[in-house]
């Protein structure tokens, strides 16, 4: 099954590309490595999840962000380089979650991820990663991820 006919089968379809929020690129490629840079929840109306997880968020909704903010990475990724069958490896996350300062659940949080992207790519979704909380993110999001993903010629 294609990398597009499994989002399909999950209810899924890609969003519209957001421009920008600083003096920076969605995307920089470099030899066969394409370099996401970190996207939020967005949903396809432009509105972003907000809140500080462990507090305005709980949890379970926070990995729903953050498969949301997976979804967004793919379609920057498809936008840059025309067809999610081009990628060989998924190789990198860097997860932030906006978190209270207890809060110790970033993994499962970043989680919503890192599923998707194993379910949609399979073997080749299986990354290195890593899940953090920050004090604050921009616009008060409940996540950022950045990715990096390897691409065939």
């Amino acid at each position: 099954m294609s990398h597009m006919a499994q989002l399909k089968s999950l209810g899924l379809q890609l969003l519209p590309v957001p421009r920008p929020i600083g003096n920076f690129r969605n995307f920089v490629r470099t030899g066969s490595l394409i370099f996401i840079s970190g996207q939020g929840p967005r949903e396809a109306d432009g509105s972003m999840h907000q809140g500080k997880v462990g507090k305005d968020v709980a949890p379970a909704m926070a990995y729903d962000h953050a498969r949301l903010t997976g979804l967004n990475i793919l379609s920057v990724l498809a936008d840059a380089v025309g067809d999610l069958g081009r990628v060989s490896q998924v190789v990198k996350l860097l997860g932030l979650v906006n978190a209270t300062d207890d809060f110790a659940g970033h993994p499962e949080v970043i989680n919503g991820c890192s599923d998707l992207f194993t379910t949609v790519f399979g073997e080749i979704g299986q990354h290195a990663r890593s899940a953090i909380g920050v004090s604050s993110l921009p616009n008060n999001i409940t996540v950022e991820i950045e990715a990096i993903f390897e691409l065939r010629a």
